[in-house]
C-alpha cells in the first residue's frame, strides 16, 4: 500500500531519481581489510601447527576445541579475503585500470585461487603467497589512486610485510 502511495506521489510531484554506481561510498575502498584477513590465515595455520606439535601434552577435548576454532577462523578470513577483492575488483576497478594494469584480472583470479586453497588445506606457503599476491593487488590499487606506497612488516604475528599507503 505504501509503495502505491509513493508511486502516485511520484507521478504527481515527479521526485528526482537518486543514482549510485557502487555498494559503498566512493573512496572507502581499501585492500587492508583483505591483507589483514590474509595475515590472520597465516597466523591460524601457525597456531594449528604449534598446537599439533603439542598434541601429546594437550587434553583431547582442549586440542579439538582449539583446532576447530583455528580452522573456523582460518576459513572465515580466507573467504573475507576473496570477498574484499571481489568488491574492489567489481565496484572500483574500471576498464582504464585494466588497460593500464592488464595483469589485474589474472591477479584477482590468483588471489581467489589461493583463498580457496588455504580454506581447503593448512598449506602455510600458500597462505604466505596469498599475502604476497594481495600486496601486488594493493600496490596496483594505490597506484590507481595516485598514492605512493611503502612495505613494512605487520606489527603482530606473523609479522609478514604488507604494502601500505605512504601517507
Amino acid at each position: 500500500m505504501i509503495y502505491h502511495l509513493l508511486a502516485a506521489l511520484d507521478q504527481r510531484l515527479g521526485f528526482e531519481k537518486a543514482q549510485a554506481h557502487c555498494d559503498i561510498p566512493c573512496g572507502i575502498y581499501d585492500p587492508i581489510i583483505a591483507q589483514i584477513a590474509a595475515l590472520t590465515v597465516v597466523r591460524m595455520i601457525d597456531l594449528m601447527s604449534d598446537l599439533e606439535s603439542k598434541k601429546a601434552d594437550t587434553a583431547a577435548l582442549a586440542y579439538q576445541n582449539s583446532m576447530a576454532r583455528y580452522i573456523e577462523v582460518k576459513e572465515e578470513h580466507a573467504e573475507k579475503v576473496k570477498h574484499e577483492v571481489r568488491v574492489i575488483f567489481g565496484d572500483y576497478i574500471k576498464a582504464q585500470h585494466v588497460e593500464k594494469y592488464p595483469e589485474l584480472p589474472a591477479l584477482a583470479h590468483k588471489i581467489f585461487q589461493f583463498g580457496s586453497k588455504v580454506r581447503q588445506t593448512s598449506d602455510r606457503e600458500a597462505a604466505v603467497q596469498l599475502v604476497e599476491e594481495l600486496n601486488k593487488f594493493a600496490q596496483i590499487f594505490w597506484e590507481t589512486k595516485g598514492v605512493a606506497t611503502k612495505r613494512a612488516k605487520a606489527p603482530y604475528a606473523p609479522a609478514l610485510e604488507l604494502v601500505y599507503p605512504a601517507l
